[in-house]
């Protein structure tokens, strides 16, 4: 498999929510039999002004792992790439490759913690930019520090995360 690419921020793109609605369109006609709870822009381009790495992450509820790996073959057709990244809380893909990413899909048992969880974050950055704004500047300073490790980028932002999650 390519090598990752490395963690770079684009500023905030009108165009994020549409090329999310176009791929939700695809997702549903070809896995939507399978999807639980909906299909969903998550992450730093769901939320409106937030800088991100320009790569749309979306989250489909589905029942549960095991009946979900059904959709791996239509997934494949629409040219997404299984990963076996957190295999007990997710089926994770990314298109068109690792090397160069413009979409990442979690699939996700609709009723776990981790999809609630994806869920209420970005609600929480959506509904207050202050809170945004320090997501940001964490961020910025992530992706200057680990702008080749991604994994530590994503580690990195936890203890963020967690804080906002238990606030509510």
């Amino acid at each position: 498999m390519p090598a990752d690419e490395q963690i770079r921020l684009a500023p905030a793109d009108p165009s994020w929510p549409a090329r999310f609605e176009e791929e939700r369109e695809a997702l549903e006609e070809a896995i939507g039999e399978w999807v639980e709870g909906g299909i969903h822009h998550v992450g730093s381009t769901a939320v409106p002004g937030l800088e991100a790495k320009p790569i749309i992450d979306i989250l489909a509820g589905v029942r549960d792992l095991e009946s979900a790996r059904a959709c791996f073959g239509p997934l494949a057709r629409l040219g997404y790439l299984y990963a076996p990244y957190l295999p007990d809380e997710m089926h994770w893909f990314c298109k068109p490759d690792p090397a160069r990413r413009t979409h990442h899909l979690h699939l996700v048992p609709a009723g776990s913690p981790r999809y609630r969880d994806e869920l209420s974050f970005r609600d929480r950055l959506r509904a207050d930019p202050k809170l945004a704004a320090e997501y940001a500047v964490l961020k910025r300073d992530l992706a200057e520090r680990h702008h080749e490790d991604r994994e530590a980028y994503t580690e990195a932002k936890g203890a963020f995360i967690r804080a906002v999650l238990v606030r509510h």
